[in-house]
């Protein structure tokens, strides 16, 4: 990669990661080539080569692009949720506004949970893509535990996972169907398994035992 030394450079990099992002969501990884990018950014074609050692590199750097606009998205969220108790319904409904997006999904919510799969897909084939993936899911592993926390639930690091791969398996479950409903299904497949991996904290199970 030649390194944009001007602001020129690097307002040129950018648009060109900005327009791989934008094509990546709307078609996929094959709709990232050379030439698709350059005309997107309204650049010269010889430009993604000059700014970029590979096709590859240009894609890893539009995953990036995309994971942390999803991020800051879910940063604005977390922000917007107050610290006090909650049970299993309440605590899913966080969960899936991080993971899944909210109720009645437009097609352009359901194409960016369907571009974060499939991103999540090609890093198993792609090492820098890996790379990328496993730096955007540990900014992705604060930000759930962070909402747990907020719920005054337990957060154990070994199952935070679990809770991603709950809803993992319900949201491409969902997408596979004639009339997809992904946050339906993961909102009950998580209700069944919420209280095990993250519990509420043991000041909070006894206020609910007291409820009883």
């Amino acid at each position: 990669m030649i390194t944009a030394t001007t602001p020129k450079g690097e307002r040129r990099r950018q648009a060109l990661v900005a327009a791989a992002a934008e094509l990546l969501l709307e078609g996929g990884f094959d709709a990232v080539r050379h030439r698709s990018v350059a005309t997107r950014a309204d650049l010269p074609l010889a430009s993604t080569t000059y700014y970029f050692e590979s096709l590859e590199d240009l894609i890893a750097r539009a995953v990036e692009f995309s994971g942390n606009a999803e991020l800051d998205a879910m940063r604005r969220r977390v922000g917007e949720v107050s610290h006090r108790r909650r049970g299993a319904e309440a605590t899913v409904e966080l969960v899936l506004d991080l993971l899944v997006g909210a109720d009645g999904q437009d097609e352009g919510t359901r194409g960016q949970l369907i571009a974060r799969y499939e991103r999540s897909v090609a890093s198993a084939r792609h090492p820098e893509l890996r790379e990328v993936q496993l730096r955007l899911r540990a900014q992705l592993d604060e930000l759930l535990a962070d909402v747990l926390r907020r719920s005054d639930r337990m957060v154990r690091p070994e199952q935070l996972r679990r809770v991603v791969a709950v809803v993992d398996g319900a949201v491409v479950a969902a997408l596979s169907e004639s009339n997809p409903e992904p946050r339906r299904m993961a909102r009950g497949a998580l209700l069944e398994v919420i209280d095990i991996v993250a519990p509420a904290t043991p000041q909070q199970a006894d206020r609910f035992r007291a409820l009883d």
